[in-house]
């Protein structure tokens, strides 16, 4: 049967690669829900779709994020194999979180196209490839990293959103972060624009108090200009969300989060879901997701994860691949989930028509639970950037894939040093609770 399923998938690819057709219908955003080409409210019926890089075990990292990456849309081989599997899950969406733009993904993509299954990208990179929240800034080799990953999967029609950041705020003291978010998604939102692109804009939030974390989604999707035209807001918000554990209550661990996002003003999904405090997993979370206690607010969300994944809770995964990469053993989780994706009817409404135009309300005000300013980092201009580098008689040239955290300490250092001599480090400066931004603050401190 497996093999059967093989060949199956095969005769798919092949059609598909050589139909050239459009294969799945465009996904848009109408007021905050999203809807099919055919005026269907569309659902995300997900999973994570990466299998996990090196994590090492370190203080510094304490959410055990990876500091390499697999992509996992650049190996149709892999993706083939795998097929069958995402539609007995029922999925329509696979989320994958950092993908290489040197690769060819046609395979990958072009065969999930024709299976009718979308994806979520994230544009970031370990290590020095996003935002980083301790020390969060918007530069030239970000914005041309996410442009890159864009230009090479803008030619597919089942890219439903890019996501410019991932977990970059962890705590109200680092809300200060997210004005770089925002400046990203500002920049990424433009470019998309200008290749005519109907790519969604979005960023996942980690879950948390309510008391910053609604405030940090209000300033994601708020407008600054005072315009309504959502220049600088996400389109798209998802909520890393683990509130549900074992066979819970829509009232016992989700109602709250409804509540709370009740009146939320742009397109919104559980960007993870999938507690495994109790396993295995029956996924009963996914009935209350899609159903009409949560259509008001949410749109779906991605099930956590297809790969194992190493955390500091233990460890995820639905599924497991053979040494030599050639078969996939499923488990209960995997059993359980494609039960409950199979029976999930959400309500198709409310209509297109009445769904209503975007709008963008003011951004929130500062406080202790949200220190980012509405005045956002500008665009990074690459050209500036490289005129000043070529001006330099000193430069810093990396001996470690690591940079970031080797010309963060040396910045320091020797800012510290031109403190002491009356000098200041201002222009290479980026506050976001002040707004105040260097003039040379978005260029990469790389060569």
């Amino acid at each position: 049967m497996r093999q059967a399923a093989r060949i199956t998938t095969a005769l798919t690819l092949a059609g598909v690669l050589l139909s050239g057709a459009r294969a799945i219908q465009q996904v848009t955003r109408s007021g905050r829900y999203l809807y099919t080409a055919d005026g269907t409210r569309f659902y995300i019926k997900g999973v994570a779709y990466q299998e996990q890089g090196q994590v090492v075990a370190d203080p510094n990292n304490p959410f055990l994020e990876p500091s390499t990456y697999v992509d996992p849309l650049a190996n149709g081989t892999a993706c083939q194999r795998d097929l069958p599997y995402l539609q007995q899950l029922g999925v329509n969406t696979v989320r994958a979180y950092s993908v290489d733009s040197t690769q060819n993904h046609d395979a990958c993509m072009q065969l999930f196209s024709g299976a009718g299954i979308y994806t979520v990208i994230d544009l970031s990179l370990p290590v020095n490839g996003s935002i980083d929240r301790t020390a969060p800034s918007w530069t030239t080799a970000l914005l041309d990293q996410y442009i890159a990953t864009i230009n090479v999967f803008s030619k597919y029609d089942n890219v439903l959103a890019y996501n410019v950041g991932n977990e970059v705020v962890t705590a109200p003291n680092g809300t200060a972060a997210a004005t770089f978010v925002k400046a990203a998604a500002r920049d990424v939102k433009a470019y998309l624009n200008s290749i005519k692109s109907s790519a969604l804009v979005g960023y996942a939030s980690i879950d948390g108090d309510s008391s910053w974390i609604y405030p940090l989604a209000e300033y994601l999707s708020c407008d600054i200009s005072g315009t309504n035209s959502g220049a600088s807001a996400i389109d798209l918000y998802g909520l890393n969300n683990y509130e549900w554990c074992g066979d819970s209550t829509f009232e016992a661990s989700y109602a709250a989060t409804e509540t709370l996002f009740s009146s939320y003003n742009v397109a919104a999904y559980f960007s993870e879901f999938g507690c495994i405090t109790s396993t295995p997993r029956v996924w009963t979370e996914v009935a209350a997701l899609l159903s009409s206690d949560m259509s008001p607010v949410w749109s779906g969300g991605i099930a956590f994860s297809y790969f194992p994944a190493e955390s500091v809770q233990g460890q995820f995964g639905m599924v497991t691949i053979s040494p030599d990469g050639s078969t996939v053993t499923v488990s209960q989780d995997f059993t359980n989930l494609e039960t409950q994706y199979t029976q999930a009817a959400p309500p198709n409404s409310p209509s297109q028509s009445e769904a209503g135009s975007p709008s963008y309300p003011a951004c929130p005000q500062q406080s202790s639970d949200m220190l980012a300013s509405t005045t956002l980092p500008f665009t990074p201009n690459f050209a500036a950037c490289t005129c000043l580098e070529n001006n330099l008689s000193c430069q810093f040239t990396p001996t470690t894939s690591n940079y970031s955290a080797i010309v963060g300490s040396l910045l320091d250092y020797g800012c510290s040093l031109l403190g002491q001599s009356g000098g200041t480090c201002a222009p290479i400066s980026a506050n976001g609770t002040t707004g105040v931004y260097g003039a040379v603050s978005a260029c990469d401190p790389s060569p």
